[in-house]
Formats: structure tokens, C-alpha cells, sequence
């Protein structure tokens, strides 16, 4: 039971760089572009696969260059693309995204065919052999709660990369096996403000009153790892020169699941998730 099922967002990325990000309207003369494939859920299972796994992907794209585009970077990932609906009368997801001369990046998202995923008529051979199912928050919540269910009732875990914030309704906290979120959407969710290690370990403590396992991301100062019933357990950020922090937290989740279905431990698979997060920052995002 070693395959892992990511279904979420494909997005057609386009990558920015310059100096600043604009304040309200002002023009910003940018020093690069390119243009990426993207999409939480898409980053996720790429790097799944790339870390080793034998990844199928749930989800949409529209009938459009774009959605080409983006099913030919699964494919070219060894992604399973069996379960991507091709939709004819909506245009795939994109973003735009800046990122700035301190490696920072600001987004906006328009999710198109992400948001029209029909996940009723997935076949029994999609959920064979598989380990976990791999949700974000950029697709409907009625989406990730028939997923988690189904899963749920095939005996397969169900982790949650809780991105962006918002609340999880208790049908689908249920069903949640293992609960990831970074400093602001742990504040959203426990009302502990993030700044440091101890606060992360605070955070995940409080969440795990709630879900059997819980990380919470902190940034450049580490993560906190926190199973039911077992103490706390923190990580520390391994230094590196920040190029750019975009698509960090999904290498995480990726790598992160790839090592959970190989057999490793939850700190084990949050160490070897750290390490390739650090590796991540330090590689520019745009070409």
C-alpha cells in the first residue's frame, strides 16, 4: 500500500520577478518571467513522484493550451493522470505570482476548472494499492470531504495540507489522519500566534487536541511534529541562502508523503521533508 493519491489545483503559473511587490497602484518595473506549472495540489504530487512515489492525481483542467500544458508536466513527473478530467467549456486554473528581490512571493489564483472536480465516478482501480490521499484547500470543500470519505471507508489515511485558511468542518476533521499547516494558518485555526519554535510546538500541541497528527510549518525558524498522546517534537530550519520560498511548503508535503508510504516514522518523514524544503529555497523559482 504504497501509492499515493494527490487530488487538488493545476494551475497555470505565471512567474514574476522584481525588486518589490507593487503597493496599491503602483507600476513595478520586473526583472524576469516565466511561466510554470502550479497549483497546490499539482506541486505536491510532482514532488511525490520526484521524491520516488507512485503518484495518481485527482482533479481538472480546461481543454485549452494551458491544460496541455499542464498535464504534460504530470506526465513528464510520472504522475498518473487517469483521474484529470478534461473540461470543454472551462478554461484551466492559473496564477499570477511575483516574487521579490528578499525571495518573498505574493499570488493571485483563479481556479477555473479546479473548482468543477467531480470526484462521484472515480474507479475502484484508481484507490487500489494506495497508502494515503493527499488534500489542500484550493479545491471545494465538498471535493476534499467525498475524497476523505471515500478513502476513509477503503481504510486509507487522509492528510490534509490545511492551505489557504479556512475552517474544516468536522465531517471532514473526521476523516483527517495527519493535519499540516504553516504559521498563519495554525493561528487561524488554534488563535496561536507563530513566531518562533516554541510557539510552533504550542500550535501543534493545541491542534492535536483535535487531529491524531499534526506539523506546523514555521518558516525560517523550523517545524513542530505532535502525535496524540506523545510529547511535542520540533525541528529546527537547516540555514541555507533563501532564493526563493516559492513552492517550498508543497516540496514539503510531497517528500513528506512520499516518505510516509515508504514506511518512515512521522518526525523521520518531517526530517527528510525538511531537508528538501531547505534544498527547495535555495534553487531560484524563475528560470
Amino acid at each position: 500500500m504504497n501509492k499515493i493519491i494527490v487530488a487538488g489545483s493545476l494551475h497555470y503559473d505565471i512567474m514574476l520577478a522584481a525588486h518589490h511587490r507593487p503597493e496599491k497602484g503602483e507600476t513595478v518595473i520586473g526583472s524576469g518571467c516565466s511561466y510554470k506549472f502550479g497549483g497546490k495540489g499539482g506541486n505536491q504530487a510532482v514532488a511525490a513522484a520526484r521524491a520516488g512515489g507512485a503518484v495518481s492525481f485527482i482533479g481538472a483542467v480546461g481543454a485549452d493550451a494551458q491544460g496541455e500544458f499542464l498535464l504534460a508536466a504530470l506526465r513528464d513527473a510520472s504522475v498518473n493522470t487517469d483521474a484529470v478530467a478534461i473540461l470543454p467549456d472551462m478554461p484551466s486554473g492559473m496564477s499570477v505570482a511575483i516574487s521579490d528581490a528578499e525571495g518573498d512571493y505574493g499570488a493571485v489564483v483563479v481556479s477555473n476548472a479546479n473548482l468543477h472536480i467531480d470526484v462521484t465516478t472515480l474507479p475502484d482501480s484508481l484507490w487500489q494499492g494506495a497508502g494515503l490521499l493527499v488534500l489542500q484547500n484550493e479545491v471545494p470543500a465538498s471535493v476534499n470531504l467525498q475524497l476523505a470519505q471515500q478513502a476513509r471507508q477503503k481504510g486509507i489515511a487522509v492528510c490534509i495540507n490545511a492551505a489557504p485558511a479556512r475552517e474544516i468542518e468536522g465531517a471532514l476533521a473526521a476523516c483527517i489522519d495527519l493535519l499540516i499547516v504553516n504559521a498563519v494558518e495554525a493561528r487561524d485555526m488554534c488563535q496561536i500566534e507563530v513566531t518562533d519554535l516554541a510557539s510552533a510546538e504550542r500550535a501543534a500541541q493545541k491542534l492535536a487536541e483535535d487531529f491524531a497528527q499534526v506539523i506546523v510549518t514555521a518558516g525560517e525558524h523550523g517545524l513542530a511534529v505532535c502525535q496524540s498522546g506523545e510529547p511535542v517534537q520540533s525541528l529546527p530550519a537547516i540555514p541555507v541562502k533563501l532564493i526563493s520560498t516559492h513552492g517550498a511548503g508543497d516540496c514539503f508535503v510531497g517528500v513528506l508523503s512520499q516518505a510516509l508510504v515508504s514506511g518512515s516514522s512521522l518526525p523521520e518523514a518531517a526530517e527528510k521533508a525538511n531537508q528538501a524544503a531547505a534544498e527547495h529555497v535555495s534553487r531560484p523559482a524563475i528560470a
